[in-house]
């Protein structure tokens, strides 16, 4: 992607101001990744457990790895599903073949 197509957003996370360049087909994309960001951030830091912006910064990222390994695995898993009922049904299609010819 060519510098041309990028454009500069401000996002606003935890009373700090970022300069980011993105596409700008992708720019709500990224205030809502800032926006869900900031809520995330401030949520961690109003436990009063976590002090200091790096290391609330680290628990989000660690909170939304983890949220999106699991989607993964329920991803994989409704992958598995969907092979194991597409092998049922061709056995099954094999059967009634096998019932209509015999």
């Amino acid at each position: 992607m060519s510098d041309a197509a990028m454009v500069p957003v401000t996002v606003r996370i935890l009373d700090r101001e970022y300069q980011v360049a993105c596409p700008q087909e992708e720019k709500d994309a990224l205030l809502d990744s800032a926006r869900d960001l900031n809520e995330r951030m401030k949520a961690i830091r109003d436990t009063g457990k976590v002090v200091g912006v790096d290391r609330i910064a680290v628990m989000a990222a660690l909170n939304l790895a983890r949220e999106l390994l699991e989607q993964r695995d329920q991803e994989r898993g409704r992958d598995d599903a969907e092979r194991r009922l597409r092998a049922i049904n061709r056995k099954l299609e094999s059967a009634l073949d096998n019932v209509r010819q015999g």
